[in-house]
Order: structure tokens, then C-alpha cells, then sequence
């Protein structure tokens, strides 16, 4: 793209509140109760939240006596001209003044500790749900946009704790000062100045009407950004493939365009709050001169008082303004503990009956009688009879939708079936606790994860309690050994998240040893041999094999010639099974999976 393209000035477009969805016009579903959860978090503090109130209580008394001893300097030392005690008065103020500012700083010193302790509490509780949460719940949304949740919303959360709540408190104890201290001074001043709030009321309920909604939308928006790019990065390789780069940069553009936009609009009409303020702070001063000058002139009030209820003013619209530009800042924070909390909220997955039972030990006997499974109401399996005595390998063909990857979630408990049954070792698999189950399960995927880390912290995720020695010989049985030596620091070698500086075929070598390491009795094979080069897929085999060895199998391919060898080939179409049987049984039905593999050989030999 031109950098003149890329360089283009802000144009921004007016937003219509019609635009905005009625879910984000709610501004929090539950603005309440989101509250009430954070509060429960910050309530774990007590103790430290117990001082910051006293520090908010001195630093609020202190900001109220400064100005009233001015008033009394004023009226006792100035206007009667004594110069007698007023070196006191002056230490005193000195003395005020510092006790504010110690107070000021031991409350924001607390109160970060806290804040950091809530956060740290709250992002724990995100990240440890997110593994209670089922498959599925991941399979319906962007990664980005689920990490956006523990990053800028938690963020902002962090952000208004440390600086808004004290700031809302302050305010609302000094208000309460201020008025009181002012009624007992003058009630008619007092009416005087306060005769400006039903204004300032006006004015920012229309504000907040409008900007709570943009918040909501703009955390909305932010999160979806990050969902693209996070999409976008991870696909950069197929982007680039394809030639994408344009059009991935014009849908980045209308994102980020919209959440441009967006922000700039809660921005600026919450930024006229402070201009409202000032103009009706600069009327208050005013009628106060007004006003209070007939008064004084007429003696019912002296010069000091006059001082006095000019600064009270000025602290008295002040925590009114703090106020509405803080409350922009909470209602951003709630859009943002609310999106935390429904993730919180959302049902986990279900939990292993109270009767589930462990397995210690497992043949790997799988039975699947009558068995149906589906979303909602649409059946993706349906009636599956199959049988896979210990040992045996199971191959799964059939075109894309059959049902083959459906079956390995079912088999792993990813999912539970709705009707008829599967049974491993005469066991109910719904019955039997999920971790147990997969304690003695291994998988060799198409796309080989690795997690930033050593090559052989990578190859231990299979048993953590895995020696160096087995580690190796885990390796060398994976055909990986060879490989890894060569590798700059050998085992110690440390790779990225993408497995970057080594092929496809060396990151599945180092899958399959990770499964070999497991020792699992139930292997899970899903295209382990796609796209790779002929003399890595020989190694690859030649590993699995070994893997394979005396484990139940269940194997996903779409190339034939991988699983001929399998003890029973499963041939899917619609969730229903059309054929079964070995290689050339099925060959010698000329059914489907002879027609599969005569169109295979066809493509092979051109």
C-alpha cells in the first residue's frame, strides 16, 4: 500500500446511537452486580482498604482546614492589622499542608498494592477458567478476542483502581466537607454556590448518556481488532501464499477505522465535561463575589469568609468534576469487568458425575453400540456399531464433514454422545473421569504444537517426570535424535510457539516422541504424515509404527496408502459407517473405498 494511503488524516464520521447495538446501550447489562464482583475482590484487602479510607478521610480534613485558617489569617491578622500569633498560624498551615501530602501519597501507595492484588486475583481466576471451559467454546471464538479479555479489559480494571476509585471517594468525602463546612458559614452563600449543580447535572447526564454506550463499543471493538491481528499473524504464511496482503490490510483498515472512530467520539464528548465545569465554576465565582460583597458590606459576613467560600467553591466543583470525568473512566472499567465476567460465568465443562471412576490401567478396549451424537438438533453421527479389541489399529476415511474427527472428540471426552454407547474395558466412557481417561491417551496431530521452550521440555510435556536419559531415548525411537544433535545448543535447543528454525516434518518427529514418552495405551493419530517431504514421511512411519506398537489406534487419513496396513478401516459418509473391514476386503466390495482409492492412484499417477 502507498505510504500516502497509510498517512491519510483522520476523517471521522458522526455516530448515531441508532448505530449502536441495544446490547451496548444497556452500557452494562448488570452495572450493579458487576460492581458487587469487583468489590468482592477488593473486599479480600481489607485491612490495607481500612487505611486507605483514613488516608482519604485526613487528606480530605486537611484540604478543608487549609482554607478556613487562611479565612481566619484574613480576618484576625490582616483586616485588624495584629501581627501577633500569626507566625503560629503560619507553622500550622505548614504543618497541614505536609499532612496532606503524606496522607495523599500513603493512600495511593496502599491503594496500588491493592488494585495490583485485585487484578492479579481477577486475571488467575480468567486464565483457570479458560481451562475449565469445554472444547467447543473455543471452537466458536477468535483466540484474539478471548486474550483481548485478559489483557485490555483486566488493564483497564487495573487502571481504574489505582486512579479512579480513590479519586471518586476523595470527591465524595470532600463534597461533603465542603457543604457542610459552607452551611455552617453562610446558608445563603451556601444555596449561592450550589445553585449552579441542577447545570452541571444536565450537562453531563446528557454527556454520559451518549459516552457509556461509545465505552462499551469501543472495548467491543478493540477486542475484535485483536482477534484479527491475532488471526492475521498466525496465518501470515497463507496470507502471503495467496497473494492477501491487500485485502488484509483494507479489512484491517475499516477495524481499525471504526475503533478510530469510535474513540474519538467518547473521547471528545467526554471531554467537554471539564469545559462545562470551568464555565459553571467561573459563574459560581462570580455570583460568590456578587453576592457575598453585599453581604459583607451590609456586615453580616467578614472579608475572610468571602475568601474562605471562594476557595470552598473552587473544592467544591472540583470533586464535581473529578467525578464526571471519572465516571466515563468507571463505566469503561465495568464494560470491561463485565466482558471478564462473562467469561467467568460461562458454564464450564460438565463436570464427571459424582460416581465417575477412575482407570488405573486400560486394555483399550473400545465397544461403540448404538451410538449417536449431535449439535442441538442436527445429528453429525449417527447409529455407529464398531468394535477395537486392545492392540488394534482403527483407520477413519471419508470425505471432509464424515464424521472422523467427531468420533477422536468423542473418544477423548471432548464431547459426550447423546445416545446408545461406548464402552472402553466394558466401562461406560461417560463414566470415567476425564483426566484419568486421558492419562492414558496420546496424540500425534496434523498441525504439531510446540510451546516456547527447550526441544527437550517440549518432548517432556508428554511425562514431566521424564528423565534426561528417557528423553533421549524417546527421541531416538521418534527418529528425532539425529535431527536434535545437529541443532545449535542439542536438547537444550530453544524453540518459539511456531517452532521456528525447524521443518514440518522435524516438529511432528518431536510430537511423536513427546506421544512415545507418554507411554499411552491409547493412541490418537490425526493425518501425522500430511504434507510432508517422501524421506521425513519414511521416518515418520517408520516412528509410528513403533508408537503403534501393542496400543490401541485410531487413525484419521486421507491418503490410503498410510493405513493399509490397519487392522479395520472405518468408512465414513453423513455420520453413518457405509463400509468396514481391511484394506482388501473393502477393495474386493468395490464400494465407496475402492472408488476413494482407485481415484488416488489415478492422481498419483497423473
Amino acid at each position: 500500500m502507498p505510504d500516502s494511503q497509510l498517512k491519510q488524516p483522520f476523517q471521522y464520521k458522526k455516530i448515531s446511537l441508532d448505530s449502536v447495538s441495544a446490547e451496548d446501550r444497556k452500557r452494562a447489562q448488570n452495572m450493579t452486580g458487576t460492581v458487587k464482583r469487583i468489590w468482592s475482590y477488593l473486599a479480600q484487602e481489607k485491612g490495607k482498604l481500612s487505611l486507605v479510607i483514613l488516608m482519604v478521610l485526613i487528606s480530605s480534613a486537611m484540604a478543608l482546614l487549609g482554607p478556613f485558617m487562611v479565612g481566619m489569617a484574613i480576618d484576625d491578622f490582616i483586616v485588624t492589622k495584629q501581627a501577633s500569633g500569626l507566625g503560629l498560624l503560619l507553622i500550622w498551615l505548614v504543618i497541614i499542608y505536609i499532612a496532606h501530602s503524606v496522607s495523599i501519597f500513603m493512600q495511593n501507595y496502599w491503594m496500588i498494592g491493592i488494585a495490583q492484588n485485585t487484578v492479579f486475583d481477577l486475571r488467575r481466576d480468567l486464565f483457570h477458567q479458560f481451562h475449565e471451559l469445554p472444547i467447543s467454546y473455543f471452537d466458536k471464538r477468535q483466540h484474539g478476542e478471548l486474550m483481548s479479555r485478559i489483557t485490555n479489559d483486566i488493564d483497564n480494571v487495573n487502571n481504574t483502581l489505582n486512579q479512579s476509585v480513590i479519586q471518586v471517594f476523595a470527591s465524595v468525602i470532600t463534597l461533603v466537607g465542603t457543604i457542610a463546612v459552607m452551611l455552617y458559614l453562610s446558608p445563603l452563600l451556601t444555596v449561592v454556590t450550589m445553585s449552579i449543580i441542577p447545570f452541571m447535572f444536565m450537562g453531563i447526564r446528557w454527556i454520559t448518556n451518549r459516552t457509556g454506550p461509545l465505552y462499551k463499543l469501543r472495548q467491543r471493538e478493540l477486542g475484535d481488532l485483536n482477534g484479527y491481528v491475532e488471526e492475521i499473524v498466525s496465518g501470515q504464511h497463507v496470507v502471503k501464499t495467496f497473494s492477501q496482503e491487500k485485502r488484509v490490510i483494507d479489512e484491517f483498515a475499516v477495524k481499525n477505522k471504526d475503533l478510530q472512530n469510535t474513540a474519538f467520539w467518547s473521547l471528545t464528548l467526554s471531554g467537554f465535561i471539564p469545559k462545562i465545569m470551568n464555565m459553571l465554576n467561573f459563574l459560581s465565582f462570580g455570583l460568590i463575589a456578587l453576592v457575598g460583597g453585599i453581604l459583607a458590606i451590609n456586615g453580616y459576613i467578614s472579608v475572610g469568609v468571602i475568601v474562605i467560600f471562594t476557595e470552598y467553591a473552587r473544592q467544591f466543583t472540583r470533586p464535581l468534576n473529578e467525578l464526571s470525568n471519572q465516571f466515563n473512566v468507571l463505566l469503561s472499567a465495568i464494560a470491561g469487568a463485565e466482558r471478564v465476567f462473562n467469561v467467568i460465568d460461562e458454564e464450564p465443562e460438565e463436570l464427571d458425575e459424582e460416581k465417575a471412576v477412575d482407570l488405573p490401567t486400560t486394555q483399550g478396549h473400545f465397544i461403540f453400540d448404538n451410538m449417536s451424537f449431535g449439535y442441538e438438533d442436527e445429528l453429525i453421527l449417527k447409529n455407529i456399531d464398531l468394535e477395537a479389541k486392545p492392540g488394534e489399529t482403527i483407520a477413519f476415511v471419508g470425505h471432509t464433514g464424515a464424521g472422523k474427527t467427531t468420533i477422536i472428540n468423542l473418544i477423548a471426552r471432548f464431547y459426550n454422545y447423546n445416545s446408545g454407547s461406548i464402552t472402553l474395558d466394558g466401562i461406560e466412557l461417560n463414566t470415567i473421569k476425564r483426566s484419568s481417561l486421558r492419562q492414558h491417551m496420546a496424540f500425534v496431530l496434523q498441525d504439531s504444537f510446540l510451546f516456547e521452550g527447550t526441544v527437550k521440555d517440549n518432548i517432556r510435556y508428554g511425562r514431566l517426570d521424564a528423565t534426561d536419559q528417557e528423553v533421549v531415548r524417546a527421541a531416538k525411537d521418534a527418529n528425532a535424535h539425529d535431527f536434535i544433535v545437529k541443532l545449535p545448543r542439542g536438547y537444550n535447543t530453544v524453540l518459539d510457539q511456531d517452532g521456528s528454525g525447524i521443518s514440518q516434518g522435524q516438529k511432528q518427529l518431536l510430537t511423536i516422541a513427546r506421544a512415545l514418552l507418554a507411554e499411552p495405551t491409547i493412541l490418537v493419530l490425526d493425518e501425522a504424515t500430511s504434507n510432508i517431504d517422501t524421506i521425513t514421511e519414511l521416518k515418520i512411519q517408520e516412528a509410528l509404527k513403533r508408537l503403534m506398537h501393542g496400543r490401541t489406534s485410531f487413525v484419521i487419513a486421507h491418503r490410503l496408502n498410510t493405513i493399509q496396513e490397519a487392522d479395520h478401516i472405518i468408512m465414513l459418509e453423513h455420520g453413518k459407517i457405509i463400509e468396514q473391514g481391511s484394506h482388501e476386503e473393502l477393495l474386493k466390495l468395490k464400494g465407496s473405498y475402492y472408488e476413494l482409492n482407485q481415484n488416488q492412484l489415478k492422481e498419483l499417477t497423473g
